[in-house]
């Protein structure tokens, strides 16, 4: 398969990348500022001339980085906004603008995370895009054309970033990152779609 893994050359997306080469797949990295190919998730139009770019392709992984912490108290809508742009819009519009670029049957994964069911603090942002992504991969498999599928790995904090943020999440269970990307591989290569994979520990 032909597939392109957005957030290609971040902690999960490198391993996830690698993961398919060994696969036999043909990966393209995309991102911001590193990859095969660029792409800024805020902007539609860089999400389109990435499509153009790839051509016709089989699998669309989105493992991008998470947005930032954020204080409650000061919390303000244009802070979740700008918070939304790439990780909920921008995901979103690889569905979207992806439909009418990806081969027939293709799939997409899209990455959300656990405090779309967990609470936990400084991380309301997250959580509702999270959630939202949720409900919108339930959305968009009953809609997309062409035997398409979506589905979704939500994972919490991944055992080979502990270091960085156990601070921030003390406490919580961390997911391996082989288990991870079984996960990842078991919606590029699996038949499901509409699934949300919670992949807790």
């Amino acid at each position: 398969m032909k597939i392109v893994v957005v957030g290609g050359t971040g902690t999960i997306g490198r391993r996830l990348a690698a993961k398919l080469h060994e696969h036999g797949h043909l990966v393209i990295t995309a991102g911001r500022t590193l990859g095969d190919v660029r792409v800024d998730l805020t902007s539609p139009e860089s999400i389109e001339t990435m499509y153009q770019q790839v051509g016709a392709i089989d699998a669309v992984v989105s493992a991008a980085a998470h947005g930032p912490m954020d204080d409650f108290t000061t919390l303000s809508r244009p802070e979740l906004i700008d918070n939304m742009q790439g990780k909920l819009f921008g995901q979103v519009d690889l569905v979207l603008i992806g439909q009418d670029h990806v081969a027939d049957g293709a799939s997409f994964t899209l990455t959300s995370g656990v405090f779309a069911d967990q609470a936990w603090p400084g991380v309301t942002g997250g959580a509702m895009i999270s959630g939202a992504l949720h409900a919108f991969v339930l959305s968009a498999a009953v809609e997309l054309p062409r035997t398409m599928r979506i589905n979704a790995v939500s994972p919490t904090m991944i055992s080979d970033s502990v270091e960085t943020f156990s601070e921030y999440f003390p406490g919580m269970r961390p997911v391996s990152m082989d288990s991870l990307l079984t996960d990842y591989l078991s919606c590029i290569h699996g038949e499901q779609t509409g699934e949300i994979i919670r992949a807790y520990g």
